[in-house]
């Protein structure tokens, strides 16, 4: 099990190779992207920026209840931070396991409890020249998952 918050681009295959073994059948990835459009309104970009420690260690924590519960150690999540452009990759979750439920149900804990709990925050920078604060724990639809 690893955990990064990085101020470089992602490279999210690099992760599914640090997680792949023999020992298992299902390796998932997930990454999340910059979108051109959030609430109706046209993003150009993004601004993450966390407190560090703190973020760190809860992103540890959150990792750590994983593998706890989904029973895989084989699990990496690197969140960027700093000022990402459309398209790119904002945080990557590689997971392997020896069953794909198993590992789909940790790589979806690890998401949302890292959207719920680790004080990361981000600024988007809309179209017209203005930036907002976003709220993490709030979806797209305007409803907490």
């Amino acid at each position: 099990m690893r955990t990064s918050l990085v101020d470089r681009p992602l490279a999210p295959h690099d992760l599914v190779a640090e997680v792949a073994d023999p020992s298992c059948g299902a390796v998932t990835l997930f990454v999340g992207t910059v979108r051109d459009v959030n609430d109706g309104r046209p993003v150009t970009g993004i601004d993450y920026s966390a407190y560090g420690a703190m973020a760190a260690e809860e992103l540890e924590r959150v990792a750590e209840e994983a593998v706890q519960r989904f029973g895989t150690p084989r699990l990496v999540v690197e969140h960027r931070l700093g000022t990402l452009s459309l398209g790119e990759a904002s945080i990557a979750i590689a997971v392997a396991h020896p069953h794909r439920a198993a590992a789909l149900d940790a790589q979806r804990f690890v998401i949302e409890e890292v959207k719920r709990r680790v004080p990361i925050w981000k600024r988007e920078h809309y179209a017209d020249g203005t930036r907002g604060w976003v709220d993490p724990t709030r979806s797209a639809t305007g409803t907490t998952p």
